[in-house]
């Protein structure tokens, strides 16, 4: 009688353990966390004559995540005062690199000097002693 009941209880027993052999709870597919982004809020548009955008084709006003993370740390193109482009353009370009350049120990800097060490060093005042000797 023993031998009748532990003959199927095994057959079911082995044949749900197989039934969880692959996959289960700690092998499934998960999306990454990080590809997951979020959609901005649908708007009325301003001018109705506009035409929608093509089926599948990106959004003009809104990037991927990383050219969003991208336009914040760096900045995107932004409009300069003709001083501003003046300077840039007297300056000439940067170096693309020079992000990296700078922190490596072998790049060479310039000592301040005493004179600077003193000017950040200064106490703060309310400016109405100050005065400026402009040359010429």
């Amino acid at each position: 009688m023993r031998r009748n009941v532990l003959v199927p209880l095994t057959v079911l027993a082995t044949t749900v353990l197989a039934g969880c052999g692959n996959g289960g709870i700690l092998n499934r597919e998960r999306p990454d966390e990080f590809a997951v982004q979020r959609q901005a809020p649908l708007v009325v548009p301003p001018d109705f004559s506009l035409t929608p955008p093509a089926p599948g084709a990106p959004r003009p006003t809104e990037g991927t995540a990383s050219e969003q993370a991208l336009d914040v740390l760096f900045g995107g193109p932004a409009a300069r005062s003709q001083v501003e482009t003046s300077a840039l353009d007297r300056a000439g370009v940067a170096d693309p690199g020079i992000r990296t350049a700078v922190g490596d120990p072998q790049t060479n800097t310039v000592a301040k000097g005493r004179v600077t060490r003193d000017i950040i060093a200064a106490p703060e005042g309310d400016g109405q002693g100050a005065s400026a000797v402009i040359p010429g």
